[in-house]
């Protein structure tokens, strides 16, 4: 493992904040799993907690914690799975147990398995999904360089360097049981 990858992944085990590359921005991540780590992020982002947060992972088993896949058809599963992995995210029903700070007022939760090689090393490393959401301040343009990071969040701030995958837009986000297209990508 590199210096960096080392670093970011005891970060995130110390239930810390990281920002890393992902296919159009730099994301700021944590580890779903914990609640401190989450409320971290929510507040380095100014974000209500009702809105939800979007779970990124370099495959669909890191998911499956989360989501309750059996409540999809084949179809829609076939669906998803024809956009994977790629810069497409899918809102499917989450399962009784997953946290409200995951979901916010909904009962589904946003997930992209990306196609980005530093969110495969990041979460294969880690050994789950991250939290995912565009690493700007409230107000800001989100940061699409690790010197933007920086600037915005301070020259200590827990980095994995990298390029971003390049688009111009982020996620687009689909509801993975009706087809509703609720953010253009």
């Amino acid at each position: 493992m590199t210096t960096a990858l080392t670093r970011c992944v005891e970060v995130l085990q110390q239930q810390g904040v990281i920002a890393y590359p992902t296919e159009a921005v730099f994301g700021l991540g944590c580890d779903p799993d914990s609640e401190q780590a989450v409320h971290q992020l929510l507040a380095l982002k100014q974000r209500p907690v009702e809105k939800g947060l979007i779970l990124i992972a370099g495959d669909y088993q890191q998911l499956l914690p989360y989501v309750a896949d059996e409540q999809l058809t084949d179809t829609q599963r076939q669906r998803m799975f024809s956009r994977w992995p790629g810069p497409v995210t899918w809102v499917l029903p989450a399962r009784d147990r997953t946290p409200r700070w995951l979901t916010g007022r909904f009962r589904s939760l946003a997930v992209r398995v990306s196609d980005h090689p530093d969110v495969h090393q990041l979460c294969a490393a880690f050994g789950r999904p991250l939290v995912s959401t565009s690493a700007n301040l409230s107000g800001q343009a989100p940061c699409r360089t690790r010197e933007a990071v920086l600037q915005q969040f301070g020259d200590d701030f827990p980095v994995y360097p990298g390029q971003t995958g390049g688009r111009q837009n982020p996620s687009e986000i689909r509801d993975v049981v009706t087809g509703e297209l609720f953010r253009q990508g």
